[in-house]
């Protein structure tokens, strides 16, 4: 009964098949968030070789079928290091993008206001960073709004934009 015991507990000790397989598969989705990364990001996590080689191949692979067998290959080279530093550099970076999106947002509302609004979206802007040459800022904005009554996409409104990130880069905005 003791043999029995025994072997009832080292059975137990082993993670499940279940709990193997979705280690597997969580693996597997990190390789998935490598292939999406840019060259220099994945050079910048020190993989190792065969793991970068892997992803770039991946990358390469257009048959669906081919793509999936490539996944599986680096789900599975992804158990043979520590995979906490590549999640905390990938949450980082989704930190980045986001903070980087909200500042996108907040440009484009401002661009959407001072065309829309014209001068006292300006005078607002003014207050918060006094000393912006205001004849310079009429001048875009005008500009931005006769694109914008022409229905055309054109530099005006970019260069409103690029101004603003100029004003917003300098300190932090409103």
């Amino acid at each position: 009964m003791a043999d029995r015991d025994e072997e009832d507990r080292f059975h137990y000790d082993k993670p499940s098949k279940s709990s193997r397989k979705r280690e597997a598969h969580a693996l597997q989705d990190l390789g998935v968030a490598l292939i999406e990364l840019r060259d220099s990001e994945l050079v910048a996590l020190n993989l190792p070789e065969i793991l970068v080689d892997a992803v770039r191949e991946a990358r390469r692979t257009s048959s669906r079928g081919g793509g999936a067998r490539q996944r599986q290959y680096i789900g599975k080279l992804m158990r043979d290091i520590d995979p906490e530093p590549i999640r905390a550099a990938l949450a980082a970076r989704q930190g980045r993008s986001a903070v980087e999106a909200e500042r996108f947002k907040r440009l484009e509302a401002w661009r959407e206001r001072l065309v829309l609004e014209g001068t006292a979206a300006l005078d607002e802007l003014e207050r918060w960073r006094p000393g912006l040459d205001r004849a310079e800022w009429l001048r875009m904005i005008s500009a931005a709004q006769s694109e914008r009554e022409r229905g055309g996409k054109g530099t005006a409104g970019r260069e409103l934009f690029r101004a603003l990130r100029g004003v917003f880069d300098a300190e932090s905005p409103p």
